[in-house]
């Protein structure tokens, strides 16, 4: 039985926003503190992750730190930029700085948005990238400065270019968690529509708890080296719509085309899912689909949850939580 300790940075905040681990609390309404302890920190604050690695001194790093919305980095572009790829510089620092390049094993979350603009179908550790979103160039930024430090100070360090792993603590304006919760309060009667963005860009969904555990694998082994985890297969927007609906005995028959199209329910002939050309992004991602060959053989790694099972968990956990807190 592993006796590990955890460290966590949060962001300072002017209200809660530790919701997504609350249940990790030794006593989750006193915010009292067992096994996981939280420091105060931001990744654009070198000062801070310097002082916070040289108090803890870890074992292993894991940088899940990020401005990680996609189609909010064209917005946040400067900002996401200074998080996403100078906020791992900084910790990489910090770790030299603090003289744990010998004894830290530091893991990346890198991303199937590296690979944006696909090259060849479907993407492995040797695919080039095209990043195609300030989100994708900063974590491409990232991505390569992991490996110099790597290459330059035989620091162990790795990337885990982890494709799209959901569950039900997504963030809410993700795609998938907001379908999730928008068929949820429809199922409740809470409310009748909701719009969604391109609903035929193709995704490898995975569940987050296998991705995690793919993550720790890779700090486990002899040597660092890059991963790409992923399920190898490919969903639309349009299908999580679909099989979400059909959990709660909704059928979703699509009519019109483009910016007019519409899904209706067969069953009461109303209108659910709409087409707003706000959620499309200025450039972008089609299509992307993982090949894991190299993490299966090597880490003996493989996913565990279907695609079926990580829809129907996320609806049904909406479900509980908008029918306890509507206004969730």
């Amino acid at each position: 039985m592993f006796n590990l300790q955890v460290h966590g940075i949060v962001r300072r905040s002017s209200s809660f926003n530790t919701g997504r681990i609350e249940h990790l609390y030794k006593n989750s309404q006193a915010h009292i503190e067992g096994n996981m302890k939280l420091h105060y920190g931001d990744l654009t604050d070198s000062t801070c992750l310097v002082k916070i690695i040289n108090e803890v001194k870890p074992n292993e790093i894991y940088n899940l730190g990020a401005q990680s919305h996609v189609k909010i980095s064209f917005d946040l572009a400067e900002y996401t930029a200074d998080v996403d790829g100078v906020g791992t510089l900084r910790l990489l620092d910090a770790i030299k700085t603090c003289g744990l390049i010998n004894s830290v094993k530091f893991y990346q979350a890198s991303t199937s948005e590296l690979f944006g603009k696909v090259q060849e179908i479907p993407q492995k550790e040797t695919t080039p990238f095209y990043p195609r979103s300030p989100y994708g160039a900063a974590k491409l930024y990232a991505y390569w400065i992991v490996v110099n430090f790597r290459e330059a100070y035989n620091l162990f360090a790795v990337n885990g270019i982890l494709f799209n792993h959901e569950s039900p603590r997504r963030g809410a304006n993700f795609v998938t968690r907001k379908i999730s919760r928008s068929v949820a309060k429809i199922h409740l009667g809470q409310m009748d529509s909701f719009s969604l963005g391109n609903l035929d860009a193709k995704r490898d969904w995975g569940h987050a708890r296998d991705y995690v555990e793919a993550m720790w694998l890779m700090l486990q082994t002899d040597e660092p080296e890059d991963f790409v985890i992923a399920t190898g297969e490919v969903h639309s927007v349009r299908e999580f719509v679909e099989k979400s609906f059909k959990h709660i005995g909704k059928t979703i028959v699509w009519e019109g085309k483009n910016e007019n199209e519409v899904g209706r329910c067969k069953e009461t002939g109303k209108i659910h899912v709409t087409v707003n050309h706000k959620y499309y992004r200025p450039t972008e991602v089609d299509f992307l689909q993982g090949d894991c060959t190299k993490a299966r053989q090597k880490l003996n790694w493989k996913p565990r949850v279907t695609f079926d099972e990580l829809v129907r968990e996320m609806v049904d956990a909406d479900v509980e939580l908008m029918r306890s807190n509507p206004n969730a």
